[in-house]
This record gives C-alpha cells, structure tokens and sequence, in this order.
C-alpha cells in the first residue's frame, strides 16, 4: 500500500491506496513503450512509461473523448490528469493547425506522466504544452477549456474535490468536457455535477460510445 495525493491549489487529497497511476511517485521499475496513433487527424508516435494511466495504449475512454471534441478557442486549455499526454498532445496539434494561440497546461500529480507528456511534446514540437503540478498553475488564471478523462478509481470523495477546485476556474464563455464510463457512474456523476455547479453552469451529455459517456459543462 502507497500513500497518493491529488492536488489542490491550497492543500491535497491524501489517502491510502495501492499503486497506481495517480501515484506521485511510483516505485515500480520504469519500463518505457512507443505507441503510434491517431491524434489530430495525424499518425503521432508517443513514449509511454509504466506507473502511469494506461501505458500500452490509447485509452478507449479518452479516444471517445478526443472524437467529441472542438477544435480551441484561443486561451488557456487544462488537461485535468494528462497521463502521458494525449488530450495535451491532441489539443497542441489541432490548435496549431487552424493557427490558434492557445497554452495547455498539462495536470497531473504523476511524475512519470509529467515526463512523459514533456518528452512528446518536446518530439513533436509542441511549445505550447506545459506540464505541470497544481502548485505551478497560477491561482488566478481561468481556463477556456477544461478537458478530461478523470481518474474516477481515485474514490468518489477525491474526484468530487478535484472537479469541485477545478471546473469552477472555467472562464465565462469556456467549456469542459469530460469522458465517464457509464458503468463507472457516469450518470450518477451527471446528476451530481448538476446539482454542485448549480446557476450559471450547463451540464449536457453530447456524447455516447463504447459504454462511455462526453459530459460537457458550458460556463454562460
């Protein structure tokens, strides 16, 4: 059993779970994969390291998120728990080629995944990804778009505290995607986004895959 933290910008969640990719720092040996695919309408080639969310391959959650997803408006976009980066990377690549200004800052508590997501980044030329714990994210900025597919094996009580700090920072205007397993409570999930964001927050499933489900929260 391993002591994990999900960060805040004041303090963190702290529990005790066995290893996992929300793992800060993971003890396990470090073993390193290439994986080719399909991002921005692209053939990408990225690095993965193990000890971090679903290193041999493209998520089937994240790769029904990534086709519901807009091209950015220019802003400020977060990766809420970026991996090895593919929302980053996905969202970096499209923003370059329609030529919009953009930054992602690429959140994880995952040190392996920070790395990973600087290196592919780094290979495909993507200055504006930026990996970062919740500490290096200024207090003040707001988000034209929170993208994510949350870590929902964190516990209920943790991911409720993560989207509660950090959807609130959408800026008017920005919108939140995020990719839930129907079986893993997307519903329920749903019903409880409503109900926390309340007035000036809209919460609509646009997306249904693969027993996933796209919720996405638009801020008026």
């Amino acid at each position: 059993m391993k002591e994990v933290s999900i960060n805040s910008p004041t303090a963190v969640y702290t529990g005790t779970v066995s290893e996992h990719y929300f793992t800060q720092s993971p003890s396990s040996e470090a073993r390193t994969r290439e994986l080719t695919l399909d991002l921005a309408g692209r053939e990408v080639t990225v690095e993965t390291l193990s000890g971090t969310f679903s290193p041999t391959r493209l998520d089937l959650g994240t790769a029904v998120l990534l086709r519901h997803l807009p091209v950015p408006e220019p802003g400020d976009i977060l990766d809420l728990g970026c991996g090895w980066g593919p929302i980053s990377l996905d969202a970096a690549l499209s923003a370059k080629d329609a030529e919009v200004d953009v930054r992602v800052w690429a959140l994880d508590v995952n040190s392996r995944s920070l790395d990973a997501t600087a290196k592919n980044a780094q290979r495909h030329g993507l200055d504006s990804v930026r990996p970062v714990t919740a500490d290096e994210i200024p207090a003040d900025l707001q988000f034209s778009a929170i993208r994510s597919n949350p870590p929902i094996r964190v516990g209920k009580d943790a991911l409720h505290d993560l989207l509660t700090t950090w959807l609130p920072r959408l800026a008017p205007g920005g919108r939140a995607d995020l990719v839930v397993s129907k079986n893993l409570g997307a519903d329920s999930l749903h019903k409880w986004l409503i109900a926390t964001l309340g007035d000036g927050f809209s919460v609509v499933r646009t997306g249904s895959s693969k027993g996933y489900r796209v919720l996405t929260i638009d801020r008026d």
